[in-house]
This record gives C-alpha cells, sequence and structure tokens, in this order.
C-alpha cells in the first residue's frame, strides 16, 4: 500500500546537527522499528507532556539501523519499516520533529555521559526526557535510566520514565510482530501494529503462465533489501495502484502448480482488473 502525503506538522531533520533549538523541547530516543502500539504508548505520553508545558515533541532515532553497522555481516535483521515508512507513522502519532541521524561506528563509541552533555542538552536543548524503563544508550548501552535520573538535575533537564507497568499492560515489541509476520499470523501482528501492515514492490515481467490459465498475476520485486516479507503462504491482500484500491490474492513462496519452479516469487491476482 503506497504512503499518504507526509502530516503538515512534522518536521525532518536528517542530523542532530541540522535539528534548531525549540522551545520546551520533550524528547524520546530510539529506533521505533514498526511504530507499534507500544511505541504509541511512549509517544503519546511524549506529546502530552510536550502539550502541557507548551513546548514540541522531538524524536530521536537512527538510520541505518544500528545492529546493521555495529554487526554488518550478522545482523540477522529485517525491519518492519522502511525509513519513508517510519516517517509517515510519526507524523500521524503526532511527533512534531524528527531527527534521523547517521548511525556511525564512530558515533557508537559516544559515552553515555558525553551523550547526555553534548546531545540531549547543548544539540537538542531537552527540558524533558521521556524514556522507556529498559532503554540503555551510549558505548556498550552503559547508560540507563539511573545515570539520566542522576544527570537531570545538573543539566536542567527531567526525566519521565514509562514504567514496566505501563509497557508490560501494552504487551507488544518489535521482536513479537517480527515473529507473527515470519508464521504468518496476520490478525496477531495487526493487533501489535494497530495498523495492517504493507509492502511496496515493483511490478515485473514474469512468465505469463498464471495469464494462460486466465488468473493473471503481477510478479512482485526491487523490494527494500532491510524490508520484512512475510512467510511463505496466501493471502487476501489490497492493493493501492495509481490512488486505486483493489481487493486480490497473493502468494509468497514456490509455486506449487509447476515443476521446476525454485525460485521464490510474489504474485498478486488482482480482482477485476486487466
Amino acid at each position: 500500500v503506497a504512503l499518504n502525503l507526509r502530516p503538515l506538522w512534522l518536521k525532518v531533520f536528517h542530523s542532530i546537527n541540522d535539528f534548531k533549538k525549540v522551545k520546551g523541547a520533550v524528547v524520546t530516543t530510539g529506533t521505533f522499528d514498526g511504530v507499534h502500539v507500544g511505541h504509541r504508548k511512549i509517544i503519546d505520553r511524549l506529546n502530552e507532556i510536550a502539550k502541557k508545558v507548551g513546548g514540541e515533541s522531538v524524536l530521536l532515532t537512527f538510520h541505518p539501523h544500528p545492529r546493521m553497522v555495529l554487526f554488518p555481516d550478522d545482523h540477522g535483521l529485517e525491519l518492519i519499516t522502511t525509513m519513508d515508512e517510519k516517517i509517515q507513522l510519526l507524523g500521524e502519532a503526532g511527533i512534531q520533529n524528527l531527527i534521523i541521524h547517521p548511525f556511525t561506528k564512530e558515533f557508537s563509541r559516544t559515552k553515555s555521559l558525553d551523550f547526555i552533555r553534548e546531545i540531549l542538552v547543548e544539540k537538542l536543548g531537552t527540558s524533558v526526557l521521556v524514556i522507556g524503563y529498559d532503554h540503555h544508550f551510549g558505548r556498550n548501552r552503559e547508560g540507563g535510566i539511573d545515570q539520566l535520573r542522576e544527570m537531570a538535575p545538573l543539566y536542567d533537564f527531567k526525566v519521565t520514565e514509562i514504567s514496566a507497568k505501563d509497557i508490560d499492560d501494552v504487551n507488544v515489541s518489535s521482536t513479537k510482530v517480527r515473529m507473527a509476520l515470519d508464521q504468518g499470523d496476520i490478525e496477531l501482528a495487526t493487533s501489535f501494529l494497530g495498523y495492517q501492515y504493507s509492502f511496496e514492490g515493483e511490478v515485473i515481467h514474469g512468465k505469463k503462465r498464471g495469464k494462460g490459465l486466465g488468473f493473471p498475476t503481477a510478479n512482485l520485486s526491487n523490494f527494500d533489501d532491510t524490508k520484512l516479507i512475510p512467510c511463505n503462504g496466501v493471502y487476501a491482500v489490497e492493493v493501492k495502484l495509481n490512488g486505486v484500491r483493489y481487493k486480490a490474492m497473493m502468494n509468497i513462496g514456490h509455486n506449487p502448480t509447476f515443476e521446476g519452479d525454485a525460485a521464490k516469487t510474489i504474485e498478486i491476482h488482482i480482482f477485476d482488473f486487466s
């Protein structure tokens, strides 16, 4: 499904250095892959506080995903959202300022105290930091909620913690979403995400066997190579093409009808469409 236009209130910065400080910056940080209902709980709290103090919400995330930089040959990661999708979802969730900072090995060596002092305080002008109870940051993930509470009075910002109970009540994580998609449990994945999972591809020429059988299919390829594709199976789907939505069915996997087709394919038959 193609994405909508970016919300008008969302400002996107592609580096911490590009960000212009705002009055009453209420900040959170993390990868936010999937922007699922657990993430929305943090974002809702962020926006609530920003409104209360007359400030603006600021979310700091990173690209590429840190694991892809730290373990380039063995990250084993398939992402729920591409960066374009994440921007759209964060905007829809009400984020006003999104900073997408390039993640590098050099940046990964930033000490937690330097992260607090140089980034949260000097670069972002944080007045309130909203963070999950188990969030870690800085070199070797050495920083955590205890250090933030210790440093906050020294640098004149407040820390709002999303408690273990709040997180556990939602009982959602990006890992759980990935597992549901890997197992083909789309209903469970949708309940975790709060929206229908989607991906985009380019239609390419296939072998036209479906057309000969009276069931022509659009063969999809050229996906974002970091994007998670659900497990093999047949799915009921909705296709958005040139602004029009169609009902369709999709097969992911090896073609069971014809012998010798070893390659994995994604084929979609669109109903009432030539």
